[in-house]
């Protein structure tokens, strides 16, 4: 059976694992640590760094296919391993879209896909005159950043000229973009095959606070027919285009006015798309293996009406009832709920596991899955229900 490298040992490559358990194949992996989530389930684990071009070698040796479970690889370390002929998917020509936030700008302007407003920040000249023509606006590093690690918000040109000159200072390439006035968020997940089959998942509406996903609802609440079929369009459009392979998720801006905006391209399993473990046909990891191995891919149907995903983040204060006693009374009051712990230790908004709630009516179902989710990061119930009683 295939075996399939994963570059990056986090809770991506640890849930890809177990799509790999079920399909009789091996997920090597290349983790930086003993204790990363994947290193913890996988067999075959490879200890180094993803910056190393001899630990990518080590890793890629033997392998069907390499994959990643985060976009951090330099690009010509991948285009290296290419010209050795290992198997890269996706390939680095496609995968730099989602690595460099500058280049995927460019490439969908050239396009004709609808973008924000955009310019390159070389100099603070560069950010206050954008803020003058456009306002206020977000500023980027054009690689590295996720989780809002690497974004800034800036209302002025005072604090636009204090970050950026702070940024270049430390080498770091920016990116500045307009500020959307946006409706809600959205992702287009979609995932395509080396010979070119694909297929998209129902498009959902995601929750951030703080920069982070905290919830995404399956199918978005409210979405036309006519939008949706335009948001997965777009995600095939780009996938076929860019010549991704694997699971690809397109954030998009849903605006006031009925438009799309693109926000981000992420070239591999995303956080908006774990719902589909529980609540599709096929989800995003197992079809994430299928693609980059050139298997025919399965359904992304969806097993119930709806469909609402909630990560646990750490607590600012990790509670002192144990993590299995915080299952255990999820599981008695709320016996439906899916839960997916990452193997990871608790810190203040780290993202240490997710919850799966499927029904028929999505404000139960989201009460019911935001409920879940912070009593497992805070073992309080947000209803005050008192589980001794």
């Amino acid at each position: 059976m295939p075996t399939v490298a994963m570059i990056g040992g986090g809770q991506l490559a640890r849930m890809t694992h177990q799509a790999a358990v079920a399909l009789g194949q091996c997920l090597r992996v290349l983790a930086e640590r003993p204790g990363d989530p994947a290193a913890q389930v996988s067999p075959e684990v490879v200890l180094g760094s993803h910056t190393d071009p001899a630990a990518l070698r080590k890793v890629a040796v033997g392998t069907h296919a390499v994959t990643f479970d985060h976009e951090h690889v330099p690009t010509e370390h991948l285009q290296a391993l290419v010209a050795e002929g290992v198997n890269v998917q996706p390939p680095p020509s496609a995968l730099v879209y989602a690595q460099d936030k500058l280049a995927m700008r460019r490439k969908l302007a050239e396009m004709g896909v609808p973008v924000p407003a955009f310019t390159a920040v070389e100099s603070v000249a560069d950010a206050t005159g954008f803020a003058a023509e456009h306002g206020p606006f977000v500023l980027k590093a054009v690689r590295g950043g996720y989780d809002g690690r690497g974004v800034w918000m800036i209302e002025d040109a005072v604090e636009a000229e204090q970050i950026v000159a702070e940024q270049l200072g430390n080498d770091v390439t920016l990116l500045a973009e307009q500020k959307v006035e946006l409706k809600r968020e959205l992702s287009a997940m979609v995932a395509r095959s080396p010979f070119g089959q694909a297929a998209a998942w129902p498009v959902v509406e995601t929750v951030q606070r703080e920069g982070q996903c905290a919830v995404v609802i399956a199918p978005a609440p409210g979405l036309s027919d006519d939008l949706a079929t335009e948001a997965e369009s777009l995600a095939l459009r780009l996938a076929k285009e860019l010549g991704t392979t694997g699971a690809m998720a397109v954030e998009l801006f849903e605006t006031h006015d009925g438009r799309l905006l693109v926000n981000e391209l992420a070239m591999r399993p995303h956080n908006s798309g774990h719902w589909g473990m529980d609540g599709a046909v096929t989800g995003q990891f197992e079809q994430h293996l299928r693609a980059v191995l050139d298997y025919p891919l399965g359904s992304t149907a969806p097993l119930a009406p709806v469909t609402v995903m909630a990560n646990i983040l750490g607590a600012g204060e990790t509670p002192a009832m144990s993590m299995d006693e915080r299952l255990h009374h999820l599981f008695a009051r709320i016996p439906e709920a899916k839960v997916h712990l990452y193997g990871k230790g608790e810190r203040p908004k780290r993202k240490i596991g997710h919850v799966n709630i499927l029904g028929d009516d999505v404000t139960e179902v989201r009460e019911k899955a935001e409920r879940a989710a912070h009593w497992m990061s805070h073992a309080v119930w947000t209803d005050g229900w008192d589980h001794h009683e």
